[in-house]
This record gives C-alpha cells, structure tokens and sequence, in this order.
C-alpha cells in the first residue's frame, strides 16, 4: 500500500492504566513512568481531579511520599486546555472523574500522545469504580498492582473500607482502608484491622 506524498502521519499515541487496591503502588508507578518521560526530555503534564487532598492540594503524593506538581481539575474536559505541545499525559486517582475521561482520553491518544492512567479499579464493595473499567477495555497496555494482605500475605487486590461510612467516595489512608486479598476481604468484620 502507497501513501500519497502530502499525507503526513502523526506519532502513535496510546492509553496505560495502572490499576489495583489501595496502597499497591499505583502512584508510585505513575511518577515512576512521568520521571522516565522527563529524563527522556518529552514534554508531559500531570493531572488529579480537586475530590483528591489527602496529602496535598496541588501535587500527586504517593503513600511513599513521593510527589510532583499537578495541575487539578474538576472535570476531564478540562484536561485539553493545558496538552498542547505536550507528549505524555498523567493522570492520577481517575476513578474520582466521571465519564467523560473516557472520551478525553481517546482523543488524546488518538493526536498521538501517551496517557498514562492511575486508579482504582475497584470500589470498598468490589464493584467497578467510576470510568476505570471503561477505560482499561481501550487501553492499550494494562497494568494491574497488588498491595500485601496484611491478613494471610497473599496479594491483595480489594481496598477493605473499616471505617463506618456508606458514601462511595470517603477519603483516607491507613486510618480507613488496608488492602486485602479477595477471601480476607469477603470475611468483612470479622478480621480486625492490622
């Protein structure tokens, strides 16, 4: 197949989620790849949506204490304002966007750029949280972490919620939520936090 000689390809762009329970390193993992970018002198930006504040209103922090500067928002469209010129684009704590990310982040890749998508993919139920299953059905590389049960030591792959709250979105760390494999998490209360 011939391409006519004014036809101008644009670069490969593509979506990456890295998902998994609370504390099994996502963010860590979404530094760690915009920190490559940044060393391979490309051009990115870093996202999280206004919901997120639990170490700091104006930078991505991981449980590790790792951060960088972000831009935050509070809804996906407004990821489009701040990408031109720009080649690879991060994204943290996802599942608290709507699912309008969706869409954002299609049309990102499809101008040829990386976006690199950090979340749960999960809820404190085990249900499928916000727009994060959508998307890992379009990304073109999935990559899911596991923290350590603090129960048994299997991989943990649930966020088990003990604080007493119904509301989908309850922000917190080690005071609400440890990470747990999938049978310590169907025992519920009868495990006692570690």
């Amino acid at each position: 197949m011939f391409l006519e000689a004014n036809v101008k390809l644009q670069p490969a762009g593509w979506i990456e989620i890295v998902c998994g329970s609370m504390f099994s390193g996502k963010t860590e993992e979404l530094l760690r790849r915009l920190k490559r970018a940044y060393y391979a002198r490309q051009h990115y930006v870093l996202f999280k949506p206004e919901k997120e504040t639990r170490y700091s209103e104006r930078a991505v922090v991981s449980h590790d204490e790792n951060s960088m500067e972000c831009i935050v928002l509070g809804s996906p469209d407004d990821i489009l304002k701040y990408t031109d010129g720009i080649e690879v684009i991060g994204i943290d704590e996802a599942q608290f966007f709507d699912q309008g990310l969706v869409r954002v982040c299609s049309e990102l890749a499809n101008a040829g750029k990386r976006v690199i998508v950090a979340g749960l993919d999960m809820d404190y139920l085990g249900r499928p949280f916000g727009p994060i299953p959508e998307l890992l059905a379009i990304a073109e590389f999935v990559t899911k972490v596991h923290a350590v049960c603090p129960h048994c030591g299997n991989l943990a792959s649930h966020s088990y919620r003990f604080a007493k709250s119904e509301e989908t979105i309850l922000l917190g760390a080690t005071d609400s939520y440890e990470p747990r494999c999938r049978k310590c998490f169907g025992l519920g209360e009868k495990l006692k936090p570690k």
